[in-house]
């Protein structure tokens, strides 16, 4: 197969199935065995949350959601159980609940510098598993600092909003292909995969392609 399989994946920082789907994602790309080539897209679930959300996730869900407190704490119980078993170490207690915008400015930074899936990587870590915060422009500076990039230009970026229009244009096209959730997978522009689904679904759908392509050859 001459070209890799590219996947387009829809996913907010603050989605505690888009880690778990990140992973299940890879691993069905390692049972595919084919060359692949990914590139994320920015998705805010709740865009109309403060930077600073006074309370825990807990209180964000039962609150925001319309949940009992109860259910807000089976919930993350639930999630945080699949992730662990994805070798995912939630840290609830320490999650800081905040609005994703730059975050997901900062990932469109990471792309212009060719770092996209490295700067993914290391905020979903940095929310789900360390307890930094990844909503406000000091903290993604130090974030980004830490991965060698230049912290002043980070700050410059974020501040001039100089690819709010990058991440308005992936929330665009979300809503022209119908997605209303995430993670949302799209392989080869053409099938649709959505959720944290096993391994095997991806690598189906990766095979699939496969065969398609070379059926055409």
């Amino acid at each position: 197969m001459s070209e890799p399989i590219k996947v387009d994946i829809w996913s907010d920082v603050q989605c505690p199935w888009c880690f778990i789907g990140k992973r299940k994602f890879e691993a069905g790309v390692a049972e595919f065995g084919g060359a692949v080539e990914v590139e994320y897209h920015s998705f805010e679930l709740a865009p109309d949350t403060p930077v600073d959300f006074e309370g825990t996730p807990i209180d964000y869900l039962s609150d925001r959601k319309g949940i009992s407190r109860d259910q807000a704490e089976q919930m993350i119980g639930r999630v945080t159980d699949i992730a662990k078993s994805v070798g995912l170490d939630y840290d609830y207690d320490h999650i800081h609940q905040t609005n994703t915008v730059k975050a997901h400015e900062l990932l469109h930074y990471a792309k212009s510098k060719g770092r996209q899936l490295e700067m993914k990587e290391r905020l979903l870590e940095a929310y789900f598993v360390n307890g930094e915060h990844v909503g406000r422009i000091a903290d993604l500076a130090d974030i980004a600092a830490d991965l060698g990039f230049d912290r002043d230009d980070v700050v410059r970026a974020l501040e001039s909003e100089e690819f709010l229009s990058d991440v308005k244009a992936d929330v665009a096209q979300a809503t022209e292909y119908g997605i209303n959730g995430v993670p949302f997978f799209v392989i080869d522009g053409k099938y649709g995969v959505s959720g944290a689904q096993e391994a095997a679904a991806f690598a189906n759908v990766l095979a699939k392609v496969a065969s398609e392509r070379e059926s055409v050859q």
